[in-house]
């Protein structure tokens, strides 16, 4: 077991579903069935928990992720030491095809909580540990709607963490605003998940106020969608900096974001368990010089993020 790998979570947007937009995807073969990925799925879990893994990310729009880690968590009763994090706001529309037009649709109004919540709760029951808004932005509303809060805030008064998970360039500036918000003179979001990498570490100081706070902070997206991965996507300046090391580029992701003293959990999101194996090594690898070079812009990291097929 390595020495923090109880710093890390296993996120499993990219086993439970058919499409994403992370590269490698060659790697879940041409068929990727219902079956063929539940199967995946439980072998990564299984090879997660014994690294010394115990959280657990997924989301209603993660294809069946939810179902597959209900599955997993039935079949084992022995194991009663993992936390479960999931997330509402989106539904996953893609009928289990690679090719669809629309794999997901936001929606972060309160009838959309009240119906994804439930469905949440019938699979995961009481195993459910955090609750996020997935992807929480100023255009939806979310932040101001104190419907939304207000329910929100029941699960968090029945002793369920909520919290939100954020992407874009305005990320820092979400994470602020969420913190703020108060329900009956408690603060509501006491979970924060969002994307920092080398390439993109905006939203750092923000996540470090939340910390400060007594919020938790899970970092998400630590490789890039690939880019800070070993193929044919990895940005060349990580590619050289990794080689100068001699230590595999998915490994020197995972140690930066590790680096990060108010980072609670760091997500791998891997598909298969040699991914994962090469994954949880980063947890002993020290961070290399030259990563802050790396950085971008926010608004062109995210339009490069944009532009990604679903594969």
């Amino acid at each position: 077991m390595h020495d923090h790998a109880h710093r890390l979570g296993l996120g499993l947007a990219a086993v439970a579903r058919p499409a994403y937009i992370t590269s490698g995807r060659d790697r879940l073969g041409a068929t990727r069935s219902v079956d063929d990925l539940r199967v995946r799925t439980r072998e990564l879990l299984d090879a997660a928990y014994a690294s010394g893994i115990r959280y657990l990310d997924v989301a209603r729009s993660y294809g069946r992720a939810e179902e597959f880690l209900a599955a997993w968590l039935a079949d084992r009763p022995e194991i009663d030491d993992v936390e479960v994090g999931s997330k509402w706001g989106y539904r996953y529309v893609g009928d289990w095809r690679i090719d669809a037009d629309v794999h997901e649709v936001k929606d972060h109004s309160l009838a959309a909580f009240t119906e994804q919540v439930a469905q949440t709760r019938a699979l995961l029951g009481d195993r459910l540990g955090v609750y996020h808004v997935h992807s929480a932005v100023p255009e939806t509303g979310v932040l101001d709607d104190d419907g939304v809060h207000r329910a929100m805030a029941a699960l968090r008064d029945g002793g369920i963490r909520v919290g939100i998970s954020t992407s874009g360039p305005a990320q820092a500036d979400v994470i602020r605003r969420a913190l703020d918000v108060r329900v009956d003179g408690e603060p509501l979001f006491t979970s924060f998940q969002s994307t920092w990498n080398p390439l993109e570490p905006s939203a750092g100081p923000a996540l470090a106020d939340a910390a400060s706070t007594g919020a938790r902070v899970i970092l998400k997206e630590v490789f890039a969608n690939g880019r800070l991965a070993p193929g044919p996507d990895a940005d060349p300046g990580a590619v050289t900096i990794a080689e100068c090391a001699g230590v595999p580029l998915d490994r020197i992701a995972v140690a930066a974001a590790l680096a990060n003293p108010w980072a609670w959990r760091v997500l791998l999101g891997p598909v298969d368990v040699d991914q994962l194996a090469s994954n949880v090594g980063g947890a002993d690898v020290d961070v290399p010089d030259g990563l802050d070079a790396l950085c971008e812009p926010p608004p062109r990291y995210w339009a490069t993020r944009a532009a990604r097929p679903w594969a």
